[in-house]
């Protein structure tokens, strides 16, 4: 169970015989799941940008589908990182670009409006995730949501304000130590 985290640990360290529960919450790991989900995504814009056009009908649109690839690399990264709240609503603004790009392209002279209708329910669906994981984090990092804590009996001594005073001069000089 925890074989990896004992592999490090000297001979005369405890064993890790089980974990707590993990720091992540649901709503960090779908941001989480999500960012790699957006790096993915925009790898293949990045390098299927041709295919991709082909199979939606918008040849010619190379360029655009690499900036977007581009933009959902960088959302994802966003996502994983600390402020995972700023990359989930740059994948939200962006699935709001993705979703004019493809109305665009549903055209009645198009032959491959039928991908193109199927990709708009994919990114409703994804955008529907990022909304919600969005508004999950929010609540989780709502500064108003748990109750404040007062700390008016600590000092930031840990043996007390007394212990405190005088300390430098208990300790031998350097002079005396040379």
């Amino acid at each position: 169970m925890n074989f990896l985290a004992n592999v490090a640990r000297s001979k005369g360290d405890p064993k890790i015989v089980s974990s707590g529960p993990s720091v992540r919450t649901p709503a960090d790991r779908m941001a989480r799941a999500l960012g790699w989900f957006s790096i993915g995504l925009g790898t293949v814009e990045l390098l299927a940008a041709r295919r991709l056009t082909r199979a939606l009908g918008m040849r010619g649109r190379e360029g655009l589908i690499r900036v977007f690839g581009v933009r959902e690399i960088m959302a994802g990264v966003m996502s994983l990182s600390v402020d995972k709240q700023a990359g989930l609503k740059s994948r939200i603004a962006g699935d709001g670009l993705d979703i004019l790009a493809l109305l665009a392209a549903l055209r009645f002279d198009n032959p491959r409006k039928g991908n193109v209708v199927l990709a708009l329910l994919m990114v409703g669906a994804v955008t529907m995730l990022d909304v919600r994981s969005a508004q999950d984090l929010a609540v989780q990092h709502d500064p108003k949501r748990g109750r404040r804590r007062l700390y008016p009996d600590r000092s930031g001594f840990p043996k007390g304000i007394a212990m405190a005073k005088g300390a430098a001069r208990r300790l031998p000089s350097r002079a005396a130590a040379s």
